[in-house]
């Protein structure tokens, strides 16, 4: 019987292991979930017999040691700062690793000694990083095989509401890590390219640039770069490409409801507030303006954004300007905007996440320009079962099956940018619902 070793048990990881535990009695496998909460981890197997939780400190060395050698696989889901010390675990005790987060750098350094000891290192499997690696890879892959000419590509990703649970004027809800949310984009340049010209766009300015995305039967989005989209020309071997971007999606108008956000400051994670115990909401968004009376707070902020009525009720709404307490003892103002987002775009109980991708290729073929757009949809069956789970948990979960019954048989650090992983990820995939639609349009 083989041994998987699952670290962490968060929101991510309940179709992972539900992936595991429902291929454990054929595969012949026993599966440790071990996390800080035992009782999540419990949860997360939901009584299956082939599963057992424990309570796994993931920085106490010597516990967490000896877990991985006593696996024959592991799969890492803690924080993405956390995969550098398994990492090297795994090689020392020479075991086969996949996480869902994106490669930092200095694992790339892990890389000889990897080989060397016979190490899989698998690493962006999840969404994204991970579908859409695979996704884009595999049409990119056959446009080559074509002989066409690859222009431009673009690659969108969003973590949504879904349209039966969008309830609110934002169109968007907590659905994943929700400081991540608040900090998109910040401190940072995005970079891309477009007709060969190198493109910057300050986080000041990032979501005042956001590109209109429609989908059908879906409707429209709006579409913000990511930090560094240039990186992928080499990864995704397209070198002389002249436009390349990659972004997030939200729905149509947020982000310019967001960007007041940014320009009021409200997103600023670079000095703690003084005393916010004792503020409200309205006097931290009077801190930021120009003005000595606070009755006059939203007809200021209104001036200052010089931001439309539509855009400034979703401020409203979301409470900058109520005499409410902050409810945060310590933090910055990015730290109280978490608290409120939390607290005003939570999920309902009978709310269901979605996942949208949407990628666009432009490119010249026996003497035609073409472009072809690929979308996928993924809506979650609860708030345990979300889309998000779904997306990141089953590409690992196929993927670990592929290591431990012998199809996968790579070592060093690798991405599912090749054949030999993507093509069966993205097939078994497709028995989840989790499948692309393409569309060719001829110019």
């Amino acid at each position: 019987m083989k041994k998987i070793l699952v670290i962490g048990a968060g929101r991510s990881s309940a179709n992972l292991i539900k992936y595991l535990t429902e291929h454990a009695e054929k595969e012949s496998w026993k599966i440790r979930v071990g996390d800080m909460d035992a009782t999540m981890a419990a949860q997360k197997l939901a009584g299956s017999p082939f599963g057992e939780a424990f309570q796994l400190d993931a920085s106490n060395d010597k516990q967490r040691r000896e877990e991985i050698s006593e696996a024959d696989l592991v799969v890492s889901m803690l924080p993405a700062s956390m995969h550098m010390t398994v990492a090297k675990d795994c090689i020392d005790l020479r075991k086969n690793v996949i996480t869902p987060s994106y490669v930092p750098d200095e694992m790339w350094e892990l890389d000889e000694a990897a080989k060397k000891n016979g190490v899989l290192i698998l690493n962006e499997m999840g969404v994204d990083p991970g579908i859409d690696h695979m996704s884009a890879m595999k049409i990119i892959h056959e446009l080559e095989k074509k002989g066409a000419k690859l222009e431009s590509f673009e690659s969108y990703t969003g973590g949504l509401i879904a349209p039966e649970s969008d309830n609110n004027p934002w169109n968007y809800k907590i659905t994943w890590n929700p400081r991540n949310v608040v900090l998109a984009g910040y401190g940072g340049t995005a970079k891309f390219q477009e007709n060969g010209k190198l493109k910057y766009i300050p986080y000041h300015k990032l979501f005042q640039r956001a590109i209109p995305v429609d989908i059908d039967g879906y409707g429209s989005f709006d579409g913000y770069a990511n930090r560094d989209s240039l990186k992928y020309k080499k990864i995704y071997g397209i070198e002389n490409i002249p436009s390349l971007l990659r972004g997030t999606l939200r729905r149509s108008g947020f982000c310019k409801a967001w960007d007041s956000l940014v320009q009021m400051g409200l997103t600023d994670d670079s000095f703690l507030i003084e005393n916010p115990s004792t503020m409200t909401w309205r006097d931290l968004t009077s801190s930021f303006l120009n003005i000595t009376n606070d009755s006059f707070v939203e007809q200021t902020a209104m001036n200052y954004l010089q931001t439309d009525d539509i855009s400034f009720a979703k401020l409203k709404w979301l409470g900058i300007f109520d005499e409410k307490p902050l409810n945060i003892q310590s933090g910055s103002p990015a730290v109280a905007l978490q608290k409120l987002i939390e607290e005003k775009w939570v999920l309902d109980e009978d709310d269901k996440d979605m996942i949208v991708m949407w990628h666009r290729f432009k490119y010249s073929i026996h003497g035609k320009n073409e472009e072809l757009q690929s979308s996928m949809i993924c809506v979650g069956d609860d708030q345990i079962h979300t889309a998000m789970s779904k997306t990141v948990g089953l590409p690992i979960g196929i993927a670990a099956r592929m290591v431990l019954d012998g199809r996968l048989q790579l070592t060093g650090i690798q991405l599912p940018i090749i054949p030999e992983i993507y093509l069966p990820v993205l097939d078994e995939l497709k028995e989840y619902g989790i499948d692309f639609n393409e569309q060719i349009i001829k110019h």
